[in-house]
C-alpha cells in the first residue's frame, strides 16, 4: 500500500505518528480486507475497539472538570451524546478523514467515504492508533484538541437559559433589554475568573463570577431574575417563599 499523503492528516489531527503504519492501519475498512485477502493487511477492528474506551475515559475525564457540579447520571447522558456515531462522524468529516480511507469497491462505489457508521468507526481507531504510538498522554491530547471547542459549546446537562428569561422579563416588565459587563478579572491567566455585573436601565441588578464570561453572565441573570420579578410581584419559577414565623 503506497503512502497517502499522511503528513496532511497528521497535521489536522495535530500528531505525528513514530509508526505510521498504526495509522495505516486505523484507516483499513473491512471491505478492503475482504476484497484484497492476499494483501495480509488487517482491518481497522480491533484499533477501534481500543480508541472507542480511550475516547470514553477522557471524555469522562473532561466533562468532570468542565461541570464540577453535576452528577454522574448526567455526565454519563452527555458523554454517551458526544461519543455516538453523528457527533463522531461530523467531526471526521470536519478532518477529511474519508479522504484517506483504504475501501472495497462494493463501499466505494456507494459512498462509503462519507457513510457516518464508516467514519465514526474509522474515528475511534485513529484514537487507538495515536494512544499506542504516544501512550494515554497523545491520545488524551487528540480527543481534547478534537472536542475542546464542542464540549466549549456545551450547556451543563439540565440548563436553564436564565439571560432569555432576564430579558423576556425586563421587557414586559420594564421595556429594557438587559446589559452586561466585565467588571473584573481575577486570578492567573490559566485560572481566570470573570466578574459580570447586568443591569437594566441603567440600574445594576446582580453581579456573579464565573469561569467564564458565558458562566458569569448566565449566574448575574439568575440573580438579576430574582430581584426584577420581585420587584415586579411575580416570583421567579421554582421559588417558594419561606413559611412565616409563627412567634412573629
Amino acid at each position: 500500500m503506497a503512502q497517502r499523503g499522511y503528513e496532511i492528516l497528521e497535521g489536522r489531527l495535530g500528531y505525528s505518528f513514530k509508526d505510521r503504519k498504526l495509522l495505516e492501519n486505523a484507516l483499513i475498512h473491512k471491505s478492503y480486507v475482504n476484497e484484497n485477502a492476499a494483501s495480509g493487511h488487517s482491518n481497522n477492528q480491533r484499533l477501534e475497539f481500543l480508541g472507542d474506551a480511550v475516547l470514553g475515559a477522557c471524555m469522562a475525564h473532561m466533562l468532570m472538570d468542565h461541570f464540577p457540579a453535576v452528577t454522574e447520571g448526567e455526565l454519563s447522558k452527555t458523554r454517551a451524546d458526544l461519543v455516538a456515531e453523528p457527533s463522531l462522524a461530523e467531526l471526521a468529516a470536519r478532518i477529511d478523514l474519508g479522504e484517506w480511507l483504504f475501501l472495497g469497491r462494493g463501499e466505494e462505489n456507494t459512498g462509503g467515504r462519507r457513510k457516518p457508521s464508516i467514519l465514526a468507526d474509522a474515528f475511534e481507531a485513529v484514537i487507538g492508533a495515536v494512544y499506542l504510538d504516544g501512550g494515554f498522554s497523545a491520545g488524551s491530547a487528540l480527543v481534547r484538541r478534537l472536542f475542546e471547542a464542542r464540549l466549549q459549546a456545551l450547556e451543563p446537562p439540565g440548563f436553564t437559559d436564565f439571560k432569555t428569561r432576564l430579558q423576556e422579563r425586563a421587557v414586559a416588565l420594564r421595556r429594557e433589554v438587559p446589559k452586561y459587563a466585565v467588571t473584573a478579572e481575577l486570578g492567573p491567566d490559566h485560572e481566570k475568573l470573570f466578574e459580570v455585573t447586568v443591569t437594566v436601565g441603567g440600574k445594576p441588578y446582580a453581579t456573579h463570577v464565573g469561569r467564564s464570561k458565558k458562566e458569569a453572565e448566565q449566574g448575574a441573570a439568575a440573580a438579576a431574575l430574582f430581584v426584577l420579578e420581585g420587584e415586579g410581584g411575580y416570583a421567579p419559577q421554582g421559588y417558594q417563599p419561606e413559611p412565616a414565623d409563627p412567634e412573629g
